[in-house]
C-alpha cells in the first residue's frame, strides 16, 4: 500500500510539474504590461501585428508539442511501471509480439498529419508576415547595420540617427506601419525587437525587408541578434513608438541643423581639427563623415555607444576619451586630447539637440 501511495505521489508531482511548465509562457503570453512604457523582450507580450502572429504561433506549436510530450511520458511511466521486470520472471522468456499493423498505422499516420498542420500553420504566418503589401501611408526607414551600431535613416522625411528608432504608433482605425529595408555595411546583422517582431537577418549586398505596426507607445528593447563580432552583445536598440503628435515633433527637431553656439566655438573648432569630423556628420557644418553615427542631435538620445552606456556630460567625455572602457573591441579610436580640449567638445556635443 506504501509502495502504491508513493508511486501516486509521484506521478502527481510529475504532472504538477509538466502543467507548470507549460501553462506559465501562456500565461506570461496572455498578460499585458502594465505600469510602465518601457517594455523588455518578451516574445509573448506582443505589441504588433507580426509579433502577435509569431507569438500565436509558438503558442500553437507549445501547445501541440506539450501534448505529444505528456502522451509520450504517461505511455513511457505506463510501460516501466506494468512490464517491470519480476523474480518470477527471470526464468521465463518474454511474450513475443511480432508486429501490429493498426499501432503501425497509427504512429506513421498520426505524426504525419501533425507535422502538416504545423508545417501549415507555418506557411500561413510566414506569408502573412513577409508578403504583407505595404499601404500608402506606411512610414519608411533605412536600417543600416554596422560594428558595432545602428543607422537610421527617413528617406522621405530628411532624418538621419543612430541606435534609436523612432516610429509613430499605429491605429487599427487608420493603420501607419513602418516598413524597413535593412541593409549591411560590414558584415552579418540582425535586426530583433521581440515585442514588435521576428529576427529579420542584414546580410552585405541583399537588402532584406521588414514591418511593424506598434498598437501601444512606448520604449521597446532589442539588440543584433547575429554574432557580428567582439561587442555583438552591446549592439543594442531601443525603438521610441510616439503618439502622432510626438512622433511629428520629434521629426521636426531632427530636421533642424544643429546650433551654432558661439559659447561653444572652441569645442567645434577642436572638433573639426581633429579626425572626428572624419567618421561622423553635424548638419550645418564641415564635419561629413559616414564611417560613425550622425551627431547632429546627439543629446536628444537616451544612450551612447548604441545603448552601452546612458548619454550623460560624464559617459560621453569618457566615451571620447577612451572607448575601450565603455565598449571594449569598439572601432572608435581614444582621441587621445589634451584635458582642456576634451572639455571643450564635451561642451559643444552637449549643444547638438
Amino acid at each position: 500500500m506504501s509502495m502504491l501511495k508513493m508511486k501516486s505521489s509521484t506521478v502527481r508531482t510529475l504532472v504538477q510539474t509538466i502543467l507548470l511548465l507549460f501553462w506559465s509562457p501562456i500565461a506570461v503570453w496572455a498578460s499585458e504590461p502594465k505600469g510602465s512604457s518601457l517594455h523588455g523582450t518578451n516574445i509573448f507580450a506582443p505589441a504588433s501585428t507580426p509579433a502577435k502572429s509569431i507569438a500565436d504561433l509558438s503558442v500553437f506549436v507549445l501547445v501541440i508539442t506539450g501534448i505529444i510530450f505528456v502522451v509520450v511520458f504517461a505511455l513511457l511511466v505506463y510501460s516501466v511501471a506494468k512490464f517491470r521486470g519480476r523474480a518470477m520472471d527471470a526464468v521465463r522468456e518474454p511474450a513475443q509480439v511480432y508486429g501490429s499493423t493498426q499501432i503501425e498505422l497509427a504512429w506513421t499516420i498520426i505524426p504525419i498529419l501533425i507535422v502538416v498542420v504545423l508545417f501549415l500553420a507555418t506557411a500561413r504566418v510566414l506569408h502573412a508576415v513577409q508578403d504583407a503589401p505595404q499601404p500608402a501611408g506606411a512610414l519608411e526607414v533605412t536600417a543600416i547595420g554596422h560594428q558595432y551600431w545602428w543607422e537610421f535613416r527617413y528617406p522621405k522625411l530628411g532624418v538621419v540617427t543612430a541606435n534609436e528608432l523612432h516610429i509613430p504608433v499605429s491605429d487599427p482605425a487608420n493603420p501607419t506601419p513602418t516598413f524597413l529595408t535593412l541593409l549591411s555595411a560590414d558584415t552579418d546583422h540582425s535586426f530583433w525587437i521581440p515585442e514588435l517582431a521576428g529576427k529579420t537577418d542584414l546580410i552585405p549586398n541583399h537588402p532584406n525587408r521588414m514591418w511593424m505596426d506598434p498598437l501601444r507607445p512606448g520604449i521597446f528593447l532589442g539588440q543584433c541578434a547575429q554574432y557580428c563580432g567582439v561587442q555583438h552583445a552591446k549592439m543594442l536598440l531601443r525603438v521610441s513608438v510616439d503618439g502622432p503628435a510626438d512622433f511629428a515633433a520629434w521629426v521636426r527637431g531632427q530636421q533642424q541643423l544643429a546650433v551654432q553656439g558661439a559659447s561653444v566655438a572652441t569645442g567645434r573648432r577642436v572638433f573639426e581639427s581633429n579626425a572626428c569630423m572624419n567618421c561622423h556628420a553635424v548638419a550645418g557644418t564641415n564635419a561629413n563623415g559616414r564611417f560613425g553615427p550622425d551627431l547632429t542631435h546627439l543629446m536628444s538620445r537616451v544612450t551612447i555607444a548604441s545603448g552601452a552606456a546612458t548619454n550623460t556630460p560624464e559617459n560621453l567625455r569618457l566615451w571620447i576619451q577612451d572607448p575601450n572602457a565603455i565598449k571594449p573591441g569598439s572601432l572608435m579610436p581614444a582621441m587621445k586630447l589634451s584635458d582642456s580640449d576634451l572639455d571643450a567638445v564635451v561642451s559643444y556635443m552637449e549643444t547638438l539637440r
